[in-house]
């Protein structure tokens, strides 16, 4: 559907307004029209399946589940997870409410929304076929492990009254045998009730986040990012992350340009340290999480995950 809709959009900027590929406004403009569009899709319709899928499964039983066990296991099991769900960082986000409206542990949560965006099988076979399986492999593991030491970090700073959204109580057995009973039109209903009710609260911040990414895609060349995070200091990932956050991509729209950065002499961990803050802490994530979650969630997230970032940059340079 997206390569149709990718065709469209082209032929409506580049034919319709007459406008060339490559130069500022035509590639903004594009990345504005299709990404807007895509993310909307993607919102609405993973926002709908995880409504309508949770009235038939009862999620609060993954919740008691997990918390039973040690919680290390809740935060390798939603890393893994999320290379499972080939999801950006926006549409991630639908999968992430559905496990917070769960009241699964919220560092918990937060493991899957780092892993899904950074590890899905697209970027893994990419990341082979451009640099092969040693630093696949490297990567793989880094992002798990990054994933599961970040929600450990913020699972223990007790943060859950800094959600905002409202966690509905865990129902009672007759509130569940009222679900068991509810019609396929009713679920179907109700379902999309609350993915409209989400997406009315979030569906600005993603338009404007969009914008903003789409400015910096189009007026922002690879050349200057070089620039700036370029050569063997160490703190050059530092500046990949700083320069990565107010971007937005996919990790697998994001490779083939870590092949022209690394190309044009930008060291691979810094490259990769650019690229995972473009995938996993996007201003567009962050204007949708705005809605949802309190600044200060928002920032020790971003915080907590961009450390960690600056971290795998400097490991990846040492040793590579």
């Amino acid at each position: 559907m997206f390569f149709y809709w990718e065709k469209f959009v082209d032929f409506l900027v580049y034919d319709s307004l007459g406008l060339t590929k490559g130069e500022h406004l035509a590639d903004a403009l594009h990345f504005f029209i299709y990404d807007t569009v895509k993310i909307f899709i993607l919102l609405v319709t993973i926002i709908y399946i995880v409504s309508f899928l949770r009235s038939y499964f009862p999620v609060e039983k993954i919740r008691d589940y997990l918390s039973g066990k040690h919680k290390l296991i809740g935060h390798v099991f939603a890393s893994f997870f999320g290379m499972l769900t080939p999801f950006c960082s926006c549409s991630a986000i639908p999968l992430f409410l559905g496990f917070l409206q769960a009241r699964i542990p919220l560092g918990v949560t937060f493991s899957y929304l780092i892993s899904a965006p950074l590890s899905d099988a697209v970027v893994i076979a990419l990341l082979f076929s451009l640099f092969g399986v040693k630093i696949t492999l490297l990567y793989i593991g880094t992002v798990i492990l990054l994933a599961i030491i970040a929600g450990l970090i913020i699972g223990s700073l007790n943060l859950e009254k800094e959600v905002l959204i409202d966690v509905k109580p865990v129902e009672s057995c007759c509130g569940n045998q009222n679900k068991e009973s509810q019609s396929l039109q009713s679920r179907a209903k109700e379902a999309w009730a609350a993915s409209m009710d989400i997406f009315k609260k979030i569906y600005i911040y993603a338009i404007i986040g969009i914008g903003i990414g789409a400015f910096i895609h189009g007026y922002v060349p690879a050349e200057t990012i070089v620039k700036y995070a370029g050569g063997d200091a160490w703190w050059a990932p530092l500046m990949g992350v700083i320069m990565g956050i107010p971007m937005y991509s996919s990790a697998a729209g994001m490779l083939p340009l870590i092949e022209v950065l690394t190309s044009k002499g930008m060291l691979l961990g810094t490259a990769l340290s650019f690229m995972m803050a473009v995938v996993a802490l996007s201003l567009p994530e962050a204007l949708i999480l705005k809605r949802v979650l309190s600044m200060k969630l928002i920032s020790i997230f971003f915080g907590t995950v961009g450390v960690a970032i600056f971290i795998v940059g400097v490991v990846f340079n040492s040793i590579l």
